[in-house]
């Protein structure tokens, strides 16, 4: 892999006054912890939302807080900081201030961070969920469309009308990535199984959420999945008694016992550690880390009770085939909703085309918005 080796920055002695202003704390001066001397490091994270949201934020914050349990340093976080303008300048002040390895953990993030990162070349900088790099930015996300399609088969398994519904963020490559996967998992136990989308161009926004899932339980879904960092789509299913099957973190599953299913959930701590013990050594790595279930980056969460353990048994099979390589949510034939054939019989989608996705499949009632 190619990487490229960054001198480290030494740590400021002083706290940085105005970030704390801000709401981050500053970085330990204590960095000595077991296996290695990491008094070089001086650790920023940037978050989109809060850990409360119980979902993204939450478990990115669970690997930064195993990054400072291994390493023994303290990370400064700046969390609801909005995407674009207000990101670049926070990015550019944590540089300007010291900050040597930096992650950011919201697609909208790249292209101020990639502005940012050429500024500061001496600096590490650390992006989730985008496609750009440089010579000191690399990028880390997963392959989430893995558990989501485990997740559906959950789903298609639960619905008693075929009636599936979806709560979506922005139409981006990511997003539309997991809704056929769940669409396809759907299908794989119900062929007829259709799966409705709303799109609610939101991140965070339990509000709109929540008037987006009542919309697809009021159009006949009766199990709704979703990508999005809140938990309103399950609120509205609680409501409407209906299933449901979340994202990101399954810590909230048993607020839920009669109509949670399962997730799609990430483990960031392994990457967290790794990128930072590499910088410290002299590396940053400027790859496209892209983990999978085989890695543990990505899992399918706890089950609930209305998943029997036949389907569960199911599942497992599948997941097995997915870790040993022996099988691809992404394995052709494949149509899109308009009935065009975009990925051939027996032909396994290259990653290059799941980054890119831009069509919907057969069984998805919606499009993608034009920007």
């Amino acid at each position: 892999m190619k990487m490229k080796r960054i001198k480290g920055i030494a740590l400021a002695a002083a706290a940085v006054v105005g970030l704390a202003a801000c709401g981050g704390s500053s970085s330990s001066t204590d960095t000595t912890a077991a296996g290695g001397d990491y008094s070089n490091l001086k650790v920023a994270v940037v978050y989109i939302g809060v850990p409360g949201d119980a979902g993204y934020t939450y478990q990115h914050e669970q690997g930064i807080k195993e990054l400072e349990a291994e390493l023994g340093i303290t990370v400064t976080r700046l969390e609801n900081i909005p995407e674009g303008a207000e990101s670049a300048a926070t990015f550019d002040q944590l540089a300007a201030e010291g900050y040597n390895l930096i992650f950011g953990t919201s697609f909208g993030y790249m292209d101020p961070m990639l502005e940012v990162a050429a500024k500061y070349p001496e600096v590490c900088f650390e992006h989730a969920t985008g496609y750009k790099t440089s010579t000191n930015m690399g990028t880390y996300f997963g392959a989430a469309e893995e558990a989501r399609y485990l997740s559906g088969i959950a789903a298609g398994a639960a619905s008693a009308t075929g009636k599936l519904g979806y709560v979506a963020a922005f139409p981006i490559p990511e997003v539309v990535r997991g809704l056929n996967a769940f669409t396809l998992g759907a299908r794989s136990v119900n062929p007829e199984a259709t799966v409705q989308v709303q799109w609610t161009s939101t991140w965070f926004d339990p509000a709109k959420e929540k008037e987006a899932a009542q919309a697809l339980l009021q159009a006949g879904a009766d199990v709704l999945g979703m990508h999005q960092d809140s938990t309103a789509t399950g609120e509205a299913a609680m409501e409407a008694g209906a299933k449901w099957v979340g994202y990101n973190s399954d810590t909230l599953a048993g607020n839920f016992p009669d109509t949670w299913l399962t997730a799609p959930i990430w483990d960031w701590g392994p990457y967290y550690i790794a990128a930072a013990k590499s910088f410290a050594a002299g590396t940053c790595d400027v790859n496209q880390y892209y983990g999978n279930m085989a890695d543990g980056t990505v899992k399918l969460g706890t089950f609930g009770s209305s998943v029997s353990a036949e389907t569960q048994a199911l599942i497992a099979e599948k997941a097995a085939a997915i870790i040993d390589g022996s099988f691809a949510p992404f394995t052709g034939p494949i149509k899109d909703n308009a009935g065009n054939e975009v990925i051939a019989d027996g032909v396994v989608a290259p990653l290059g085309d799941l980054l890119g996705m831009q069509y919907l499949v057969e069984g998805v009632i919606g499009e993608i918005p034009k920007s």
